[in-house]
């Protein structure tokens, strides 16, 4: 089968999902979702299919376009990521152990250091956001059912981070899976996103309105108020999910009584200023980091955002996604999940193998590529303009009223 014959019939397959999306907009997003959380393939199971699979997806990968912007086509990409699908069990486990044991053995000893001195102590602290950003990332992969072929080791080990990073596991999966199967949909905000108005809608509010919206997306409130809304309070109570099922409260109250127990055992061992030097330094600055590398991942300038009729999920995946392009040693501490694009088109690929596949396809490393200086611009934009299809700042929208 040539890559032309594979093209046809992938693209004739996305009309037909695309139809019956348009027809049936409930459903989609619930076999979208669905879709993003596959089964792995599990560890007794026969593995010749398997292998036949890799092999076919190695002769894709050999096959995908070299040259041009259609190279670029989702359609092309999608079976060509497969190869890269598998995770390594010996270095899943390598990477959950070179960040869990840190992370814990920092702790410890700012724990130690709260008694010589509590500005170190906060020092080795704020550091340690570090390892937890990276934990976030692994627990954010075990929601993807990639770090392992387990499906249910990955949602344990991912419900035993969730105590460390507060965020409660299940509840987390079924935004984060909503967040997948809307991402870029002007139709579909509210859930899993960064709030984000056009500059139409942003017109037709009232004054109360538009300042509320300029407050919210203020830097100081986006990065600062916010992580601590998201992480400290609404993470406690998942009423977002009211309708949704018994599981999601399930989760958070259970995720809630493990952090009750975690906090409960600093304060008896190591007293309050633990809790104050240690604890809250870590976590905060965790979910300051975490909500801004979010951020960037779908607001900048060339992101896209489309309405239903013409919103199409491989196009969002890898229009709608940044390649935000870090430094190693940040690349390292954010699991790669800067290469955002490549993550939306194939959320199944293993975090460490990332990273592999930029360096082996550059069409993909060149594509909405942002580095860590062009990213600080895109704290000013705020406004999606349906016309320049470009996320503007407030003055650049102003300007197009004049």
């Amino acid at each position: 089968m040539t890559i032309e014959d594979v093209t046809r019939t992938m693209t004739s397959a996305t009309r037909q999902r695309d139809t019956l999306a348009r027809s049936q907009p409930n459903h989609q997003t619930m076999q979208t979702a669905e879709d993003t959380h596959e089964k792995p393939v599990q560890s007794g199971q026969p593995t010749a299919q398997a292998a036949g699979d890799a092999q076919q997806a190695q002769a894709d990968r050999a096959d995908a376009p070299a040259q041009g912007q259609d190279a670029l086509r989702p359609s092309d990409w999608t079976r060509t990521l497969a190869a890269y699908r598998q995770p390594i069990p010996a270095r899943s486990v390598f990477e959950l152990t070179v960040t869990l044991v840190p992370f814990v053995a920092i702790w410890a000893v700012a724990w130690w250091l709260v008694s010589i001195s509590a500005l170190l102590a906060m020092a080795l602290a704020l550091a340690n956001a570090a390892f937890l950003v990276r934990l976030f990332i692994i627990q954010h992969d075990c929601g993807h059912g990639s770090l392992f072929r387990d499906r249910r080791l990955c949602d344990w080990i991912g419900r035993g981070l969730g105590v460390l990073t507060l965020t409660p596991y299940d509840v987390w999966r079924k935004t984060h899976a909503i967040h997948h199967s809307t991402t870029g949909n002007l139709d579909r905000r509210g859930v899993g996103d960064v709030p984000t108005l056009t500059v139409r809608e942003y017109r037709e509010k009232g004054w109360l309105g538009r300042a509320l919206y300029r407050l919210l997306r203020h830097p100081v409130v986006m990065f600062g108020v916010v992580p601590f809304y998201l992480f400290f309070l609404q993470h406690r109570l998942p009423v977002y999910l009211m309708r949704s099922g018994w599981r999601y409260w399930l989760s958070a109250m259970a995720t809630n009584a493990a952090i009750g127990l975690v906090l409960g055992v600093i304060i008896w061992l190591g007293g309050w200023d633990v809790l104050l030097f240690v604890f809250l330094p870590t976590m905060l600055l965790g979910a300051i980091a975490g909500t801004w590398f979010f951020y960037v991942q779908h607001q900048f300038e060339e992101t896209s955002w489309e309405h239903e009729d013409d919103w199409n999920i491989q196009e969002a995946a890898l229009k709608g996604s940044s390649h935000y392009d870090l430094p190693g040693i940040l690349r390292w501490i954010t699991g790669n999940i800067g290469v955002h694009h490549v993550h939306h088109l194939a959320s199944r690929i293993p975090f460490y193998r990332l990273g592999e596949v930029v360096r082996d396809h550059d069409l993909l490393a060149r594509s909405k590529r942002i580095t860590l200086w062009q990213s600080f611009r895109c704290a000013r934009l705020h406004l999606w303009d349906e016309n320049s299809h470009k996320l503007l700042s407030f003055a650049e929208a102003r300007k197009l009223a004049t």
